[in-house]
């Protein structure tokens, strides 16, 4: 780990140097490259000059001891400091280890919330909205922007569907952690002789897929040249104009013809393949998508419940941390941030495990 910290403070020092360069500062793409990459590893970096002091104070601190044997006031003085100093090591190597820890590449990604009713009719239909509702206000909290995409409502006011767009810095980095079946327990609206229902909702946090950009080898393509054929002038049969182009890793085959220039067809050849390259890739992430929404979210059955809502209690649990909270009202209000702390440091401690 330290000489990993080592190097990390070595590459800090030379960034600092490059994005003080004059002729660095003069290119704008390669100093903003440098000063993000400086930013991103500076926690690390101050951390680690915080860790390095408390050992050498430590190491002040017992040699004040062995040099100060006949004055008991002053080892007094370095035993305390020492014990106070040593208390430090450790939180501070648990706090390192966290910043060393593999970042979710998706952490910084706006999120795609998606809300379905489950097992329980119109009163899950109804807790659904509720739901919304409470990561609607969650993200004012957190001064994000939402953006309803699709909704499937109800007569009662409830949702049997809900997508959202919620753009924020870190959005997905917090939200991630709210898939899967959230359980409520309470009276329906719907229910006259007071009975207490247990309902089901379903919600699936997706990173925002990024724009595809096509970008082809040209090894990759196969190009073949030859006489066109049927109506297209003189140059019909007599000159080599039409293009297949065949793209070998996908096996896609494009022809073009109907210029009589082999440039023009060429050209023509390569948009029409840029554009199914970029459909293919399309396909290829909303299927896996698709296949994200479905690990994260099961059957939509309340035995799959990550975390139940308790009215009649007015208590909230989450089932993976073990957390319990009595102030249901506030939570449904968007106070997420308790429950969610303590997910983001079970998660942390589990890949500690395997640092």
């Amino acid at each position: 780990m330290f000489d990993k910290l080592d190097f990390i403070s070595d590459k800090y020092d030379e960034l600092s140097k490059k994005v003080s360069d004059p002729d660095i500062i003069a290119n704008q793409e390669i100093w903003q490259k440098h000063a993000k990459e400086m930013g991103e590893i500076e926690p690390i970096v101050k951390k680690y000059k915080e860790y390095k002091k408390v050992k050498t104070d430590i190491q002040g601190a017992k040699e004040m001891l062995s040099e100060s044997s006949t004055d008991e006031e002053l080892r007094e003085m370095a035993k305390e400091e020492l014990s106070e100093l040593e208390s430090m090591v450790e939180p501070l190597e648990n706090d390192l280890k966290k910043l060393l820890l593999p970042k979710d590449p998706n952490d910084e990604k706006n999120v795609i919330l998606e809300i379905r009713a489950g097992t329980g009719g119109e009163e899950a239909a109804l807790f659904g909205a509720d739901l919304l509702r409470m990561y609607n206000m969650y993200a004012e909290k957190r001064g994000w922007k939402t953006e309803i995409i699709e909704l499937n409502e109800t007569g009662l006011d409830g949702i049997k569907e809900a997508v959202m767009l919620i753009k924020g810095k870190g959005a997905y980095s917090r939200l991630k952690y709210e898939s899967g079946a959230h359980r409520v327990q309470r009276v329906p609206r719907t229910e006259s002789s007071g009975r207490i229902h247990t309902s089901a909702a379903t919600v699936a946090v997706l990173p925002e897929i990024d724009d595809v950009e096509i970008d082809i080898d040209p090894n990759d393509v196969r190009v073949d040249v030859y006489r066109a054929s049927g109506n297209g002038g003189q140059c019909v049969n007599t000159t080599d104009s039409a293009v297949r182009l065949t793209h070998e890793p996908t096996g896609l085959v494009v022809t073009c013809q109907d210029e009589k220039s082999q440039i023009k067809n060429k050209d023509k050849a390569f948009k029409v393949l840029k554009s199914r390259l970029y459909d293919l890739e399309m396909q290829k992430q909303q299927q896996e998508r698709a296949d994200q929404r479905k690990s994260q979210v099961g059957s939509g059955d309340r035995s799959e419940r990550i975390r139940t809502y308790n009215f009649p209690q007015g208590r909230v649990s989450d089932h993976r941390t073990g957390q319990t909270l009595y102030k249901l009202d506030s939570f449904l209000n968007g106070d997420l941030d308790e429950i969610i702390d303590g997910l983001i440091t079970q998660d942390q401690a589990e890949k500690m495990k395997d640092f």
